[in-house]
């Protein structure tokens, strides 16, 4: 099993030296290893950007995802692209979607969900990896299911992903047959996450998916950058009179 890409941290508690608590909101940075950051993603065109870079100056919410044709992910991604630009530029937030696809699948994709923000791809899955992103699924018992319904991350429960799993995994063939390349787009097995870093090289926030439908819903992970909530369900606006 690789190592936790988090450099050592300990902090003095009433005297005495004690290890810093694991990365689980704001209030709790951790820096992020040097030869992590330092390792390369790819953009559009092929072009190699070192993951440091994507949150240098200034804060960064970056979402790992499955494979570009995991139903669940395109789900997400196409309620990521429902984010104006301007709430983020207002907080100095950037937005990043990372995936571990070929670079030449980045454009489809973007076309394909409408995502118009940062998008990067880790085809050697490298930074998963040393970020400890899950590889297998978790099954959630009906119990588990419950809890976390009721708690305030609603983990195991994605409340982006419309579609149910024979439709959504049909689509998802029917992409892929169709496809220049019959391909997943990326290791199918393996899940993504959430984190918010920088400026700099600091963790502020991480968030490992469990399965293909835990996905940190998009407003919590907004309300800890500072950013406005954002309406997802493309009803029109109630007018009071």
């Amino acid at each position: 099993m690789a190592a936790l890409a988090l450099a050592p941290v300990t902090r003095q508690v009433s005297g005495r030296t004690a290890a810093a608590r694991d990365p689980s909101g704001p209030e709790y940075p951790q820096p992020l290893a040097a030869a992590v950051a330092e390792l390369p993603v790819l953009d559009a065109f092929g072009r190699r950007v070192p993951f440091g870079e994507l949150f240098r100056e200034r804060r960064a919410i970056v979402v790992f995802v499955r494979h570009f044709l995991c139903y669940t992910c395109k789900e997400y991604v196409e309620d990521l692209a429902k984010i104006p630009k301007s709430l983020l530029q207002e907080a100095n937030v950037t937005l990043t979607v990372i995936g571990q696809s070929s670079y030449h699948h980045i454009e489809p994709f973007c076309k394909l969900t409408g995502y118009c923000h940062e998008i990067y791809v880790d085809p050697e899955r490298k930074i998963y990896e040393r970020l400890g992103m899950k590889r297998g699924e978790e099954i959630i018992s009906s119990a588990q299911l419950k809890g976390t319904l009721n708690s305030s991350s609603s983990r195991g429960q994605s409340p982006h992903v419309k579609s149910n799993i024979l439709s959504g995994s049909l689509s998802s063939l029917w992409r892929a047959v169709t496809g220049p390349l019959f391909d997943f787009q990326g290791d199918p097995v393996q899940q993504g996450g959430t984190l918010i870093l920088g400026p700099g090289h600091y963790i502020h926030f991480i968030h490992r998916d469990r399965n293909r439908l835990d996905h940190k819903p998009i407003n919590s992970v907004l309300q800890l950058v500072g950013v406005q909530h954002v309406d997802f369900t493309s009803r029109p606006p109630v007018i009071h009179v």
